[in-house]
This record gives structure tokens, sequence and C-alpha cells, in this order.
């Protein structure tokens, strides 16, 4: 049985994780037509359609110009400056002049505009390209002076000059104040400027206009840089054209285009070896995983963590959390995929560390929550950046071991809401963890990471609480929880062993006291002894007044009836008591501890009752001393063996009148000793190093429950003292 339990974690660990490993593939070639919907395993993106969205979008930023201040007033002044002081040289001749303007004004042009890419390379203003682009630019579209202008300047006076100049730089700085692609679109406005400006002179106007015109320049000029720039935002800025998951790629019946495989190639969709070396990787994975659980079986079995093995029963329900929990996770996956990754903090990964140490122990649930952590990290990652997201696997890890350490005391259900609240708590601060270790501080990402983590902790509460049930009756598993409401004095059984046998009840509740602590003593099930000493002698109550601790002032029935019907009268309470649980539906275990509590030791008192009375009849016997026997069976569990241990010390001690703490220490090794003899502890596990673990226990209850009837030797000492005087 456990290896066919190994073989199916094997197949539950590989079909939880291969969907999140290995992609469905197909096998289909170009052109073909598709049998059956190609749907995206995640999130699959269109390469080829994307870098053409990228395309487009680029191609839709129009030429970006950037718009320069040439301060061509400069260029006017300098050219002014220079035919005012060369015409006022009168060592030139006039030929002279001419030839001098017609070498040095377009000179000066061009002079400008090297010095305006010089300041602007020097004060890094504007980027190379466009000052290479505006010397371009403005050399392409530079005025050419017609030569009759050269032969009016040298004629020119002084104050005309001047008053030119003043004229031009108006109008040049008017027109350069546009933003100029072209020039020329400025320079026809020049002629109806100049007819409006103050000079009446009609040389002065002609001349002052082709100056003017001369002086504008473009100043808008194409920026390639920023273009390009623009551009490569614009790529960058586009939506990838993406197949959402579970999105149709190809409708069944459509042709396979050579765009559609080229992308199925890229998506690893199409069958090839790679994906069977993947599967045996998948495989193998949970091969390791179920040989992990294999191993913490056979190496804890017998260590000081777990007593005995983990039986078949115990095996089927770790399978069935350890679905439930993966089977969880396989739903937060799926919204996960639906909204954004961080839904995948809501998981409550915790469900199966609570339940494990809940209905079987905290050391196998610590052992899972290492499966569930790898499988978190599988079956959680959505960013396809690898096989594993760290984030999950973390967080699963940080909450289940909350959940453990803070349930694995757990006697009310109360407290599985507490530990829920204390999951949401590490839950939220493992979230704010990660995203400070990946420096990721966006507010409202971060807000609903937290949110989602702690709604995440009560949630496993809620299913805990609601799957306890499921578990407990299916499984008749006996939890800390379930023996906590058992115990309560409101039960009807309980009720009627206080209300009819008072004496039982409180015999009953000492019993319990010692059996507890006795159990805990050596590792056994404290809280199932001290319950199952509350219920184990409830077949009293069938006849009451058959047992001592019920007859206060009353005869004892005993003496007027035969030994053997006595014997008959008090065994039956261990098989009634175990048919009345039954009937009340209650745990296996705790019929089993009613029913073998007194194993099959014998009734001395009444077998030499029954001896005595022969012998007074001067009859022989019939009788042996094993009809006087309870019929079992003996004790198969060792909180079963330290019930019965219990009671019958229990019993035995409250009989002496005075005892003294020699008289209890030396009557529990003698009852503990005479059961040994007897062979009653040879059907469980329990060792003599165990026995005398309880045989101490036992002593220092009994001091503590008797204190005031126990004599300490000092106190015997005085005593006799006293009636030696």
């Amino acid at each position: 049985m456990k290896w066919t339990f190994m073989a199916l974690f094997v197949i539950l660990f590989y079909f939880n994780l291969a969907p999140h490993i290995i992609p469905e593939t197909y096998n289909i070639t170009e052109n073909s037509m598709s049998d059956k919907d190609i749907k995206a395993p995640t999130q699959i993106r269109d390469e080829k359609a994307t870098r053409a969205a990228e395309e487009q979008a680029a191609n839709a930023i129009e030429d970006i110009y950037l718009t320069v201040g040439m301060r061509n007033e400069q260029l006017v002044e300098t050219i002014f400056l220079r035919i005012e002081g060369l015409n006022a040289d009168d060592q030139v001749t006039e030929q002279n002049k001419i030839d001098i303007y017609r070498t040095e004004i377009p000179k000066k042009y061009d002079e400008h505009v090297e010095n305006l890419v010089k300041s602007g390379l020097a004060n890094e203003t504007h980027n190379e390209l466009l000052l290479e682009e505006m010397a371009r630019v403005t050399a392409e579209q530079k005025y050419t002076i017609p030569e009759e202008t050269f032969y009016k300047l040298p004629k020119l006076t002084q104050d005309e000059l001047s008053e030119m100049r003043l004229v031009a730089r108006d109008i040049v700085r008017k027109l350069m104040n546009e933003q100029l692609r072209d020039a020329e679109t400025a320079r026809t406005q020049v002629a109806e400027m100049v007819n409006s400006s103050s000079i009446s002179n009609r040389t002065a106007r002609e001349v002052v206009s082709e100056i003017a015109r001369f002086s504008i320049t473009p100043n808008k000029f194409f920026d390639r840089t920023a273009t390009d720039e623009a551009r490569e935002n614009a790529r960058l800025n586009t939506q990838p054209v993406v197949y959402k998951e579970n999105e149709i790629i190809v409708k069944k019946g459509e042709v396979i285009t050579p765009d559609t495989y080229e992308m199925l190639v890229e998506a690893n969709l199409l069958q090839d070896t790679k994906h069977n070396w993947a599967k045996l990787g998948v495989v193998m994975t949970a091969v390791l995983l179920a040989a992990f659980l294999y191993i913490y079986f056979t190496q804890s079995a017998g260590s000081h963590l777990q007593q005995t093995r983990y039986n078949n029963s115990q095996l089927l329900m770790l399978f069935l959390i350890t679905l439930l929990n993966l089977g969880i996770m396989q739903i937060v996956a799926l919204i996960q995929g639906e909204t954004s990754s961080i839904a995948g903090f809501m998981v409550p990964a915790a469900l199966g560390a609570m339940l494990i140490t809940l209905l079987i122990d905290e050391h196998l649930a610590l052992a899972s929550t290492f499966i569930t952590s790898v499988g978190g990290a599988i079956i959680l990652n959505s960013t396809n950046s690898g096989l594993f997201d760290y984030r999950f696997g973390f967080y699963t890890m940080v909450i289940s071991l909350a959940a453990i350490y803070s349930i694995k005391h757990a006697s009310q259900r109360s407290v599985i809401l507490k530990a829920g609240i204390m999951v949401s708590l590490f839950g939220s601060v493992s979230v704010l963890t990660i995203y400070l270790m990946a420096e990721q501080l966006d507010r409202m990402p971060l807000i609903y990471s937290i949110g989602f983590a702690f709604g995440g902790g009560l949630l496993t509460s809620i299913l805990v609480i609601g799957l306890m049930p499921f578990f407990e009756i299916s499984f008749g598993i006996l939890s800390a929880l379930k023996l906590v409401e058992l115990s309560s004095p409101n039960h009807p059984l309980l009720r009627k062993l206080l209300t009819e046998t008072p004496g039982t009840y409180h015999h009953s509740v000492m019993v319990g006291n010692l059996a507890e602590a006795a159990a805990e003593a050596i590792g056994a099930n404290g809280l199932l002894c001290r319950v199952g000493a509350f219920y184990h002698d409830i077949g009293k109550t069938k006849r009451p007044s058959y047992f001592i601790e019920n007859q206060n002032n009353m005869e004892n029935p005993h003496d007027t009836i035969d030994p053997m019907l006595s014997k008959s009268i008090i065994v039956a309470h261990a098989k009634d008591g175990a048919e009345m649980l039954k009937a009340y539906k209650m745990p296996k275990q705790l019929r089993d501890i009613a029913e073998q509590h007194h194993g099959t030791t014998s009734l001395k008192f009444f077998y030499y009752k029954a001896k005595k009375q022969a012998e007074e009849a001067g009859i022989e016997p019939d009788f042996t001393e094993d009809d006087f026997r309870y019929p079992g069976p003996k004790a198969q569990s060792k909180e079963a063996a330290v019930v019965g241990i219990a009671d019958c010390i229990e019993a035995a001690v409250r009989s002496l009148r005075n005892p003294t703490i020699d008289q209890v220490e030396d009557m529990i090794h003698k009852i503990i000793k005479s059961r040994v003899d007897d062979n009653q502890y040879n059907e469980c596990d329990l060792t003599m190093k165990e026995l005398d673990k309880i045989a101490q226990s036992l002593k220092e209850s009994l001091m503590g429950i008797f204190h005031s009837r126990i004599e300490y030797p000092e106190d015997a000492k005085a005593k006799d003292k006293q009636k030696e005087s």
C-alpha cells in the first residue's frame, strides 16, 4: 500500500506541475489545415505582428523640426558697419569698393552661419546633426544679391546708410520672429515693408531690400536625433501583439500560414525532442518529491519524533490534503492569469499545513511544507521568466510555517481563526519583504498584494474550519479539537455519568488527571488519555450500585450474591461501556480505551471469595482463576495501557486510610509489576523504561492530588513518637 501511495504521489505531482512547465504541443506543418483549436498555454507574443505595429507607430511620428535663434540682426549690423566704414574711406576708389562689396558681403553670411554652428557645438545647446542640417539648409537657401546692387552701395551717404541700417534691422527682426523652414516665404514680404518705411530715396529702398533679403535665413531645421528618439520611443511604447492565456491562436479548419507557423515555432508549441526532455524532467521532479516523502516516512518511524509508522489511513489523508492544496493553487493560478500575477498572494497555501498538523502531526506538516513551497513556486509562476517564481515559493513557506507553529497546540476551534490571523500577518510581512528585496515600491501594487495576502490567511482558517469535520468523520480522526469538545461536561454521556454515578464520575476525573500526566511523560497522547479516562467507566451507569465508589450509605449488594454473578456484573462494564460509546457514535479510540483498560486482568477478590465458599461447602471448585478474568482484549495502544494503570492505582490509593509516600510508591510499582508479570502489555509497544516514567509521573501526581491524606516520613515518625509517649 505504501508503494501504491508513492506512485499516486508521483502522478499527483506530475499532473499538477507539468501544465506549468510543458506547454501542449501540436503535430502540424506549414500551409496545412489545423484539425483542432490551438490555444495559447500562456501569454504568447506575436513577434512579427508586434514588429509591424512598432514600425507603424514609428512611421506615424512626423519629422521633428527645431527652431534655432539665428540672430540675423547681427548680420545686418555687420554688413552696414562695413559699408559705412568703406564708403567713408576716400583712399579707396569706387571700383575697388564695388569689388570689395562683391566679395566680402557674401562672405559675411558664411561667417555668420559658421559662428552660429561653432557656438552651438561649444555650448552643446544643439546636437551635432542639427547643426550640420542648419549649415546645409542655410547654404542651400542663401540669397544672391543682384550685381547692380554692389554698384549702388558706394554712392550712398552716411545718413542714408544709418537710416537704411535701422530699417533693415527692424525688418529682419520682425520676419525672423516667425518659424521659417523656407526663407523665400519671408523674403517676399520685404519689398512691402520697405515701401512702408521712412526711406524715401528709391536707390536706398532698392539696396535695403536686397540686404534685408540677403540677411533672412531659415530658422527651423529638421532634427534627426530628436526624430529618431521619438520614433524609438514610439516603438518601445507600442503594446505588443499578444495572445492571452487560453486565447485561440488558430481555429479548427484554419490554414497554418507561414507567419503563424513561425510564431508557433517561437512559442515552442510544436512537437519536438525538447519537450520530451522537459517531460522527463517533470517526471524526475515528481519522483524526487515522492521519494522525499518516502524517506521521511521510513526515517521518522521509531524516532523520538514519531514513535510509530504512519498508517495507510494517514497516508491516504495526506494524499487527499495535498491534492486539495495543489488543486486550490491551480484555481488561484487561473484567476491570476485573468487578472495579474499579484493575485497569487490570495492563495490559501497554508491550508494543507494546518490540516496535517491538526489531523496527523506537526512533523509531517513541516515535511509537506517543502513540497507545497516547490508546488507554489511552479504553479503560481506567471512571469514566464523561468521555471520557478521565488516570490510564491517564499510566501508559501512563510505562511505554512506560521500556520504550523500557531496551531500545533490548538485545543479549541477558535484557535484556528487566531492561526488564520497569524498567517495573514506573516503573509503580509513576507509580501512586504519580497517587494523590498526587489526594490519595487509602487504603492498600489504593494497595497493590493498585502491585501491579497491578508485575505488569504483568513480564507485559510475558514476552509480549515469547514473541512475539519469532513476528515474527522470520514477517517474517524480524533483531533485535539474534537477531544476538547468531547471533554465538555455538557456531553450527554458525561451528564449521565455525573447524575447517575457521581462516585464513578469523580473517579474518572481523577484517573484523567493521572493518565494525562503519565502519557505526556512518555510522549503519548495526553489529551486522548484524559478524555478516554472520562468515558472509560461509562458502562457502570447500567448497574451503578454494584460498584463501591457509588455505594454511599448502603449495603454492598455483592455481599448477598454469588461471586460468579458479581464477576459477571463487574467485567460487563467494559463491554457495556464500549457499546454505549458506539451507540453515541463516539470515536473508536475512546471505545478501545473503555473496552481495553482492564485488559484480561483477574478479579482476585471474587475468585478467592468463590474458592473460600467452595471450601466451606466441602466441594471441589469447578472454576479456575481464568474464569474470573476480564474478557479483554488487552491494551492495544499506549493510551489504553496508561488509562488502565491510572485507573487501578487511583482506586487502590483511595482505599488507603492514611497512606504514606513509601506506601504509595510501593503500591504503584507492585501494581505495574503484577500487570507486567501477567503479560498485560504484550500487545502494545510500552517499554520498561516508559513504565518507570509512568510510575514516577503517577507518584508525583498522586502526591499533588492526595496531598492532605498522604503522610510524609517526618509526619509518620512524629506520630510514632506520640504513640510511644
